[in-house]
Order: structure tokens, then C-alpha cells, then sequence
């Protein structure tokens, strides 16, 4: 299952350009916007500013997600319903816009295996993604404001060794959080 990339299109959203080639499976989390303070994201900066520049991106990403899956702000997406219109946005132009791989919802962020179709950008499909179930969860229950941290993280995926371990991270978290029965959603779809 090795990506076959071609049209290499490099986004740049505001610090780092990101390439976005087509035919790459790419690994996206996005996450609510109480999910990791200020305080604590400047924090992992500074401490992964401290270590070799080739150990940093993993680093950065390790912490990241490890407070994440720890489960801080209000947990909006542990909500049955509210994980169930993410859910429902993930998986409404699956087939047409892009492919999905594998995705889980969590309480407090999302995290997406997908390949980008021709004509949409990565950018665009997460837009969208956020956009949409914004609106709905804001109307379900109540709320105005924003739901989710503008930016997310994304990983193009290299080689199939690479596209395991990202489905197994995303198993690992969904199995902990079974027990803990605060999981919402998960799909696995290779």
C-alpha cells in the first residue's frame, strides 16, 4: 500500500509549508480549541527546541498527542452525539473528495488516515471537515464560538510500516479510552 504521489503541492498555512502530493496517505489530527492550553503548548516548544533538530517533529508530536489523549477542556467530541456528527462529517464525501483509511474520534481531538482526491487540496477537505461539524455542534448544544484550534498537524505517511503504526496509535488510544468508556467514535477501514 505504498503511496504513488505525484503533484507535489506545497501549502503554506501560516509558519511551515506543507506539501500535499496527490495519491499520499496522509495522517491529520485537528483538535478542539481547550484541548491543549497555551501554556502548555509553549512548554513542549521549548522543550523540544532543546534537542536535535532531527529528533524534534516526532518529539513534538509524541507530547502532543500524549496530552491529548489525556483528555483536558471539555471533552465536547465525548459526547455520543456530538462525536456522531463528526463522525457524519468525516465520512460524507468519503469516496468522492477523498478516501478515508482509518479515523477515530476522540474527546477532545480527531484523528484521520485519509488520501486527498484530484481537485481538492488537504486543506480545503479539513476546512470543510471543521466548518461543517462546527456549525452542527454548536447548534446541537447550545453554543456559539469556535470549536476547533485553526491549524492541525499532518504527517504524509511513507511507506506501509509507517501507515500500520498510525492505525495502531490510533487503536491504541481508541482501547484505552474503551475502557475508560469515554470513546466516541472509531473506524478502521484499510
Amino acid at each position: 500500500m505504498m503511496n504513488t504521489m505525484s503533484e507535489p503541492r506545497w501549502n503554506p498555512r501560516g509558519y511551515v509549508p506543507h506539501i500535499d502530493p496527490l495519491g499520499a496517505i496522509q495522517m491529520v489530527t485537528f483538535r478542539t480549541r481547550d484541548s491543549l492550553p497555551g501554556h502548555v503548548a509553549t512548554a513542549i516548544d521549548e522543550h523540544v527546541r532543546a534537542m536535535p533538530p532531527s529528533e524534534r517533529r516526532d518529539e513534538l508530536e509524541r507530547r502532543t498527542d500524549a496530552y491529548l489523549a489525556s483528555g483536558h477542556g471539555a471533552c465536547l467530541l465525548g459526547i455520543p452525539a456530538v462525536a456522531h456528527i463528526v463522525a457524519r462529517t468525516l465520512r460524507h464525501y468519503d469516496g468522492i473528495r477523498y478516501h478515508l483509511r482509518a479515523w477515530c474520534v476522540m474527546p477532545n481531538h480527531v484523528h484521520v488516515v485519509v488520501t486527498r482526491a484530484d481537485g481538492f487540496t488537504l486543506p480545503t477537505i479539513v476546512h470543510g471537515w471543521k466548518g461543517y461539524s462546527a456549525t452542527e455542534v454548536n447548534r446541537l448544544i447550545g453554543r456559539s464560538g469556535a470549536l476547533w484550534m485553526p491549524d492541525y498537524f499532518d504527517r504524509i505517511i511513507r511507506d506501509d510500516d509507517h501507515l500500520w503504526r498510525a492505525v495502531e496509535r490510533s487503536e491504541e488510544h481508541t482501547s484505552e479510552l474503551q475502557s475508560q468508556s469515554t470513546i466516541s467514535y472509531a473506524v478502521f477501514c484499510l
